[in-house]
């Protein structure tokens, strides 16, 4: 039975795959401007080589698995695969299979932009200035492209706008912002049955909807630390995820990324890429406001039949 389902799901996949080249190639052919023609189609080669490193990079992590659980030993595998065992050794000992928590290709960490508000040192408010990205936010993202270097991972970022109208459809995607910048972000937080961001008359806040226990930043009373969300959440397509990360303060969210150079090969070896929230949190240096600590403070909570 099981292997059946196996069988008929690969077929479906191939079945996608040739149907969305097929519709690809034919619109391409069918451009009556040379010039146009040769540009739609240089993009498209370099868009099949991406997918294909994605494809490449999903194989080595699975055979690395494979033998690692001991589900084949490597002459056994060779033969499934239909490659010799020297090639499986090769594969194998390829880039660390936890890269793929992050992402099978080029990572893209989107930033929220917002307006910086202030006081001058005599009091006054400060002029507003802006849009800009938080300094805190961004030296989350320096600490995350180490990470992502470190794994063997190309990683740049872009600015999500005023507004926070992030594009969420597309694979290898990091989003840091809150919800207080992004309506959109904000109605997909939603759907976390578990895990909920709030706010009243004291500020944001983070609840544990199952516990009922209540998270305040202890930054809002002048602490040295913070409370963050993480999670990997539905795009609005359908067709995918993304790892979204929010603290509630933005120094919360460097505490997430403190915490995955510690846990990324745990985290990896028990979620893969499935669906999850948690919460994190982290103290920081106030001199410095590098991070100091972090630890996870909530389950991995887990979608209904994911």
């Amino acid at each position: 039975m099981q292997q059946n389902q196996l069988t008929e799901d690969t077929a479906s996949l191939k079945e996608q795959l040739d149907a969305t080249f097929d519709v690809a190639l034919s619109r391409l052919k069918e451009l009556p401007d040379p010039l146009e023609r040769a540009k739609v189609a240089h993009g498209l080669v370099s868009r099949a080589q991406d997918y294909g490193t994605e494809f490449q990079a999903v194989r080595n992590e699975a055979m690395n698995e494979t033998l690692r659980v001991g589900q084949l030993n490597s002459t056994q595998l060779a033969a499934e695969l239909g490659i010799s065992k020297g090639r499986v050794s090769q594969l194998a000992k390829g880039a660390p299979p936890e890269r793929l928590f992050l992402g099978s290709g080029k990572v893209i960490v989107a930033l929220a932009e917002k307006l910086e508000h202030g006081k001058l040192h005599d009091g006054r408010d400060k002029r507003v200035q802006g849009p800009v990205i938080a300094t805190e936010d961004f030296q989350t993202y320096e600490h995350l492209r180490e990470l992502a270097e470190d794994v063997g991972l190309e990683i740049t970022f872009e600015r999500i706008p005023l507004g926070g109208n992030v594009r969420l459809n597309r694979n290898n995607l990091v989003v840091i912002c809150g919800p207080r910048l992004s309506p959109l972000i904000e109605q997909i937080l939603e759907s976390d049955p578990h895990l909920r961001f709030d706010k009243d008359d004291g500020g944001w806040f983070l609840t544990d909807r199952k516990t009922g226990d209540v998270y305040r930043s202890p930054m809002d009373e002048g602490g040295a630390s913070d409370i963050a969300y993480f999670g990997r959440l539905p795009r609005p397509d359908g067709q995918g995820t993304f790892l979204y990360i929010a603290g509630i303060h933005a120094r919360g969210s460097g505490g997430v990324v403190h915490w995955l150079n510690n846990e990324l090969s745990n985290v990896h070896r028990e979620l893969k890429a499935k669906r999850f929230s948690t919460l994190i949190s982290s103290t920081f240096n106030p001199s410095t406001l590098e991070i100091t600590s972090s630890r996870r403070i909530t389950p991995f909570y887990r979608p209904e039949g994911s």
